[in-house]
């Protein structure tokens, strides 16, 4: 009997000091409950509210699921409440010790400030010279009316922080501040692209960057 106590000891060790591994949703979550409790339809206004799905993906149904799981990890903890709700909704959540000690765990990871975007437009560049006559400046145009319209709503979504926040001193201000400046830069890039087309030409060493397979033999 005692081998069989000591034996499944290591097992219970494992489990108790597996990580909980908090995805961005989470962490969205985690980060709004941190500043007031609300329930789930209340944390869903609030992503709409404040446009985050902009620079977060996180669904509604997201929402819930996360909510269920921060619950049962002790991340966050839940009390009944008369304030109207969507359906049935009444438990409203807030955050414990444990859950704002894992968001700022979360937050010291290096993957924040070591990652690349992929944007979609910039892929279909690499890939363009495949499409049809005339695709190239179509795409073109319909790249530039977005990045214009998108332009057009940020800078009032940023109006509209600077009346709420009454200063330029803050991480909404600096987020969508940079995201106005993206737009600008990738506006100007889009027309320098447009004047080059003109002169877009295949290119001339296409070997040049090719792998050799062979080894290469190390020289005195």
């Amino acid at each position: 009997m005692k081998r069989r106590v000591n034996a499944e000891r290591p097992r219970r060790i494992v489990r108790a000091t597996r990580k909980l591994a908090l995805t961005t949703p989470d962490l969205v979550l985690l980060s709004l409950l941190a500043e007031r409790p609300m329930h789930g339809y209340q944390a869903n206004l609030e992503l709409e509210r404040r446009e985050i799905r902009d620079w977060a993906g996180i669904s509604r149904p997201q929402v819930y699921y996360s909510l269920e799981k921060l619950a049962r990890a002790g991340l966050i903890r839940s009390s009944e409440t008369d304030e109207p709700a969507a359906g049935p909704e009444r438990s409203t959540y807030a955050t414990t010790a444990k859950g704002d000690s894992a968001l700022a765990d979360a937050l010291e990871g290096e993957e924040w400030a070591t990652q690349r975007e992929r944007p979609a437009f910039l892929t279909w560049i690499a890939l363009c010279w495949q499409a049809r006559q005339g695709v190239f400046r179509k795409q073109l145009e319909r790249r530039r009316s977005f990045l214009q319209k998108e332009l057009l709503r940020e800078k009032e979504t940023l109006r509209g922080i600077l009346k709420e926040v009454g200063h330029p001193y803050h991480e909404a201000v600096w987020m969508v501040g940079l995201m106005i400046e993206q737009f600008k830069v990738e506006l100007r890039w889009l027309g320098k692209l447009e004047r080059e087309l003109p002169l877009r030409a295949r290119a001339q060493h296409p070997n040049y960057a090719a792998v050799d397979s062979k080894p290469r033999l190390l020289q005195n």
